[in-house]
C-alpha cells in the first residue's frame, strides 16, 4: 500500500473546507500571537538572560516547530509572504545559533552546555524530531532549503553520539517523536542512513534498563519491554502513540513481521479496552497516561488532544500495512470528536485535556484546603498552556487532514484505490499507467450521500462502509460495476469517467459500552454518523444526571442552539427539584417534570457559558428503561 500525498488533494467545500479556513484565517495568527507573547519566538535569539521575563523551557523548541510545520501546510495551499518571513527569521535564527557539530536546542544551548544528552526526559530529541518535521514541511512547501539543511546537519550529529560514537548519556528518547521525524526526513530526501537512524531508535527502546526519575516506571515511557515483544498500550498516553507510529514505520518500510504483529495486537488493546467513544486515549491524569481495561471515567477523562491525535497518526500507518475499515474509522472517530473537541468554534482557544462530563461545581469543592484533592479538567478553553504542545498540534494536524483520505494499492494489474474520508474535494492520485482524479461531492457528515466521480486510468476503487452504517445503498452507476464488499470495504470497478452515487444511511444511534466500562453502565451516547453528541446545562437545566431521555422521540435537527452546528432533540423527563425538601426520599414518591432534551455534538461543546456537559446519559430504549 501506498501513501497518496495530501497535497494532492484539494479540499474544495463543507465541513473540512470550514476547519481549514479557519486555521487558516484565525488559529494560525492565534496561536503566533500567544507564543510571541509568552516569548516562545524570541527564545529562538538564543540571548535570554536571567532578570528578563519568558525563561525558556526545554520543549520550546517544539513548541514552535510544530506551529511552524501547520503553517507550511497551509502554505502549500496558498503561499503567503508575511506568514513566510516569520518562519524565515525562526530559520535564520536556528542556523545563526547552531553548533558549529550540528547540536541546535534553545534549554541547553543556554543553560546546560556541558550537559547535552545527558538527561533522557529533557526532550532534546523530541524536540529535534519536531524540528526535522518542520523542516521537511517547509522545504516541500516552498522550495526553501536553509532550514532543511540545519536539520541534517543536526541529524548527522544525532547520528554520530547515538550510533558511531555510542556516547549518549541514553539510547533511546524519553519522549518519542525522533522516530517517525526521522522516517520523514527519509522518505523526503531518500537517503536511507535516515530510516536506518530511526529503526535504530525503535530497537533500542526496552532492549535494555535506562534511567528514569524516581516516580516512574518503564511502562511510562514504553521501555517495559522490547517494542517486538511489546503487546498492550501502556505509559504516557502521547509518548506511546508516538512510538507505535514509529513501529508502524519501520514494519511498513522494512517488512518487518515481528514489528507488524505488535502493532496489530498494541492498536487492538487501544481500540478494544482502553479507548474513548470520542478517540480519547490516556483515561488518567497521572502521567497522562493508559491504565487497565475498561478504566475510562468521564468526569476525570483526561484523554489529552495530542493523544487523540498520535491515535489517528498511529491508525494512519495501520491502514497502510493492512485492508481493514477499523483504522478509517478510527481516525474518523478522532477527526470529528476527540481532537476536533480541543478547538474553540472561533478557532482562537483551545482544551488541552478533553473530558466526557464536566461538573462545574466540583472544581470548587475542596473549600477547606489550599489544593484541589482531584485533578479535574478545565471548563473552559485557554488560548495559551504552560505546556502547549496541542494547540500547534491542532494546526498541523487539520491543514494535513487528507493525508487520511486515501491510499493506492498500485502492485495489482488494475490499480486499487482506497476512499477511506469523505469530504467535498478533488484529488489526482498518481499510478504507474497515469494520473487517475477522484472528486467528492457530498455534504458529509450532515448526511451520508456520495457522488464520486473518477477520471483517467481504469481502476478499482474501494469505498469505505463506516462501522456506524447499516450498510451502503449504491443509488446509481455510470461506467461502474459493483464487485464485492470485504473487510468493511465496497469494491468498484471503474473506467474513466465513471460516476458512483452511494448513500451510507445516517441514523441517529444509542451506543453503550460493555459492562466491564463500569463508569458507562447504563446509560448510552447519542451519535449520528461519525459525530458523538452531549447534553449541555445550558440547554436543559442542571443537574443533567437526572435526565432519562425517551429514545423513540429523537430527531436530528439541521440547526441548534449553537450557530452554525446541528442538534438532535428528543423528549425527556427529570425530577421536580421543588418537590424535594430532604436530603433522601423514597423513590418514585415525587412527581417528575416534562422536557425537551437538546443534543449538540461533542466537538461544539463549552463554546458558550461554563455549564455542565455529558456524553452518556440514561434513556427508555424500546419501552425498556435503560438505567
Amino acid at each position: 500500500m501506498e501513501k497518496v500525498d495530501f497535497y494532492e488533494t484539494k479540499i474544495t467545500g463543507g465541513f473540512w473546507r470550514e476547519k481549514l479556513d479557519l486555521v487558516r484565517k484565525v488559529t494560525i495568527g492565534a496561536v503566533y500571537d500567544r507564543f510571541r507573547e509568552t516569548g516562545r519566538f524570541d527564545a529562538f535569539r538564543c540571548d535570554w538572560k536571567e532578570g528578563m521575563p519568558g525563561r525558556p523551557h526545554y520543549f520550546w523548541d517544539s513548541d514552535v516547530a510544530k506551529w511552524i510545520e501547520g503553517a507550511a501546510y497551509a502554505l502549500r495551499e496558498k503561499r503567503d509572504p508575511a506568514l513566510e518571513a516569520v518562519i524565515d527569521e525562526v530559520v535564520d535564527n536556528v542556523a545563526r545559533n547552531q553548533w558549529e557539530d550540528g547540536y541546535f536546542n534553545i534549554y541547553y544551548t543556554l543553560f546546560a552546555r556541558d550537559r547535552r544528552f545527558t538527561a533522557r526526559d529533557e526532550h532534546e530529541l523530541y524536540c529535534a524530531g519536531h524540528l526535522i518535521e518542520a523542516a521537511v514541511a517547509y522545504a516541500g512547501a516552498t522550495g526553501k532549503t536553509k532550514f532543511l539543511d540545519c536539520m541534517l546537519k543536526y541529524a548527522a550529529y544525532i547520528e554520530k553520539r547515538f550510533v558511531t560514537d555510542c556516547d549518549a548519556g541514553f539510547k533511546t528518547p524519553g519522549h518519542e517523536e525522533i522516530e517517525l521525524a526521522l522516517v520523514k526526513l527519509f522518505e523526503y530526501t531518500g537517503d536511507r542512513r535516515w530510516l536506518e537512524l530511526s529503526k535504530h531508535f525503535v530497537d533500542q527502546r526496552g532492549a535494555q534498563a535506562e534511567s528514569n526519575p524516581d516516580w516512574m516506571r518503564p511502562q511510562y515511557n514504553q521501555s517495559h519491554l522490547p517494542v517486538r515483544q511489546q503487546r498492550t498500550a501502556e505509559g504516557h498516553a502521547v509518548r506511546a502513540g508516538y512510538l507505535y507510529c514509529g513501529m508502524a514505520d519501520i514494519a511498513r518500510l522494512t517488512g518487518d513481521d515481528e514489528l507488524k504483529e505488535a502493532c496489530l495486537a498494541i492498536f487492538d488493546d487501544i481500540i478494544g479496552k482502553k479507548m474513548y467513544i470520542t478517540g480519547g486515549v490516556g483515561s488518567s491524569s497521572g502521567g497522562e497516561a493508559f491504565t487497565v481495561p475498561y478504566d475510562l471515567p468521564n468526569l476525570l477523562a483526561y484523554t489529552e488532544t495530542c493523544a487523540a491525535i498520535a491515535l489517528a497518526m498511529f491508525a494512519g500507518r495501520m491502514q497502510l500495512m493492512f485492508v481493514d475499515s477499523k483504522y478509517a474509522d478510527v481516525i474518523e472517530r478522532v477527526m470529528y470528536n476527540g481532537f476536533l473537541s480541543s478547538l474553540s468554534l472561533d478557532g482562537k482557544a483551545f482544551f488541552y485535556e478533553n473530558p466526557l462530563e464536566i461538573l462545574p461545581f466540583m472544581t470548587g469543592r475542596d473549600v477547606s484546603i489550599n489544593h484541589q484533592s482531584l485533578h479535574l479538567p478545565q471548563t473552559r478553553r485557554s488560548e495559551v498552556f504552560q505546556c502547549s504542545c496541542c494547540p500547534p498540534n491542532i494546526v498541523r494536524f487539520i491543514p494535513s487532514i487528507a493525508e487520511y483520505f486515501y491510499t493506492i494499492d498500485a502492485g495489482q494489474k488494475t490499480p486499487v484505490i482506497y476512499l477511506h474520508q469523505f469530504a467535498e474535494s478533488e484529488t489526482k492520485i498518481r499510478t504507474g499507467s497515469g494520473v487517475i482524479k477522484v472528486k467528492q461531492k457530498t455534504k458529509y457528515p450532515e448526511n451520508g450521500k456520495l457522488q464520486i466521480t473518477v477520471s483517467g486510468a481504469n481502476a478499482t476503487l474501494a469505498v469505505r462502509i463506516p462501522s456506524w452504517s447499516d450498510g451502503i445503498k449504491i443509488l446509481d452507476l455510470k461506467e461502474a460495476l459493483f464487485v464485492k464488499k470485504e473487510q468493511g470495504y465496497a469494491y468498484f470497478s471503474v473506467t474513466d469517467g465513471a460516476v458512483l452515487k452511494l448513500d451510507l444511511p445516517m441514523k441517529i444511534k444509542l451506543i453503550e459500552a460493555r459492562p466491564e466500562a463500569v463508569f458507562d453502565c447504563g446509560r448510552v451516547a447519542v451519535t449520528r454518523g461519525p459525530v458523538v453528541y452531549c447534553l449541555e446545562g445550558i440547554d436543559n437545566g442542571e443537574p443533567l444526571r437526572d435526565i432519562r431521555i425517551d429514545a423513540k422521540t429523537l430527531k436530528y435537527r439541521e440547526n441548534g442552539p449553537v450557530k452554525g452546528v446541528p442538534s438532535i432533540t428528543c423528549s425527556a423527563k427529570r425530577r421536580y427539584k421543588e418537590a424535594y425538601t430532604e436530603l433522601y426520599t423514597e423513590a418514585g414518591t415525587r412527581p417528575a417534570v416534562d422536557l425537551e432534551a437538546v443534543f449538540i455534538p461533542y466537538y461544539a461543546m463549552a463554546n458558550r457559558k461554563e455549564t455542565e456537559m455529558q456524553v452518556y446519559t440514561f434513556a427508555d430504549v424500546s419501552g425498556k428503561r435503560i438505567g
